[in-house]
């Protein structure tokens, strides 16, 4: 099955959806105007139901199949937030919001979903329910968690859940998926280095807290280059380096560390953060200084399960034709935690020769809706087929 033709027919529909979006970029949970707009259309669109405030600010909405007698409920969801990222296009659409974009192409993930919707509330073609979600916050605030904890897979029964993200690079409407994990884990860390203080020309009277702090940036390297199975993944970056003072005569007394932890296994995280802790108390003690790390876990690894991620390639596979094994991904997703919950599938579709996302001049490539809508209204007929 190559691309549907009704959505085809709705491309410049869903292009308009998008471009207003794109336009009108909201931030984490703060995502208002633009949960109001998809709530609007679900009911435009005939959904069974439509609930609002799930996750703070998500939406869900329902679509019962002409038949039920399968009892079978699929979930599919989209992001919907922004960056906080100045845009810099020149689009006629462009953020009309200073600081922020939607850079990661989340408006045109929320445009396909509602496109699909639409044609799923048409047809009806399916033996079974099909949940829309369309989640806050994944750019960092764990919306999918806070929806998650509301109870939606509860709430609804569903059994399984998809979802997709754009890809820069890969030619558009193609896709790639992967078994397992994907998508890493998300820690954060910050040190605090506490030494003595002095006057610069005077070094021996201090405990110098650059020098100290210095050496353990290079130290944290190591974790990766001699702590870690060459084989496993893990990147530890520290991205923040301030001192307590800002002269050019003192040796400041503290000195702050902030950085990032990204694993694809809880055995290689957990590593991580027992190295980071260590190495700062044995850095600092080396240097007669003492070091408080506070270690944040944020997004698990994102686990792609084995049969959705088979049936899920095949979908792709009738849209497009082909199908590539996509990389092991370094960044986070937080679609990791339904996928902690139920059982499915996370795919990459093609955006094209385009900018990288969270780049200020990346844009979402509208090209790629049609094929991105026909992926998900096929998971739902072809994993729920109505009975002849």
């Amino acid at each position: 099955m190559p691309v549907k033709n009704r959505f085809a027919e709705l491309q410049d529909e869903i292009t308009a959806w998008r471009r207003d979006l794109h336009e009108n970029p909201e931030i984490l949970f703060e995502t208002h105007r633009t949960s109001a707009l998809v709530a609007d259309k679900l009911k435009e669109f005939g959904c069974d139901e439509v609930v609002t405030g799930i996750g703070r600010t998500g939406v869900v909405g329902v679509i019962k199949g002409r038949q039920n007698g399968s009892g079978r409920v699929i979930g599919l969801r989209a992001d919907m937030d922004a960056l906080p990222i100045h845009e810099q296009t020149g689009l006629d659409y462009a953020s009309k919001t200073d600081g922020a974009m939607h850079a990661c192409g989340h408006d045109g993930h929320t445009a396909m979903l509602l496109g699909a919707t639409k044609y799923l509330s048409e047809t009806r073609n399916f033996d079974g329910t099909v949940v829309v979600i369309f989640q806050p916050a994944e750019e960092g605030g764990g919306g999918g968690k806070e929806m998650c904890d509301d109870g939606m897979m509860d709430r609804w029964g569903i059994q399984e859940v998809y979802g997709m993200h754009n890809w820069p690079g890969k030619p558009v409407g193609s896709f790639a998926i992967r078994e397992g994990a994907f998508f890493a884990a998300t820690d954060q860390f910050e040190i605090a280095l506490e030494g003595l203080g002095g006057h610069a020309a005077k070094p021996h009277e201090t405990v110098d807290t650059t020098v100290m702090a210095s050496s353990l940036v290079l130290a944290l390297q190591t974790i990766a280059s001699r702590n870690a199975d060459p084989v496993d993944q893990v990147v530890v970056s520290v991205t923040s380096f301030e001192t307590s003072s800002k002269a050019f005569n003192v040796i400041p007394q503290r000195v702050h560390l902030k950085g990032t932890v990204r694993t694809q296994s809880t055995a290689m995280r957990d590593l991580a953060e027992k190295r980071i802790k260590e190495m700062s108390a044995g850095v600092a003690a080396t240097f007669g200084g003492t070091a408080e790390v506070t270690y944040h876990r944020g997004y698990p690894v994102m686990v792609n399960h084995p049969e959705q991620t088979e049936f899920a390639r095949d979908v792709a596979r009738a849209v497009s034709g082909a199908v590539d094994e996509a990389p092991l991904v370094m960044g986070g997703e937080d679609f990791a935690f339904m996928l902690e919950e139920r059982p499915g599938a996370y795919i990459l579709v093609g955006n094209g020769d385009t900018a990288m996302v969270h780049h200020p001049e990346y844009n979402f490539n509208d090209e790629a809706i049609p094929a991105g809508c026909s992926w998900w209204a096929e998971i739902v007929e072809r994993r729920m087929p109505v009975a002849s």
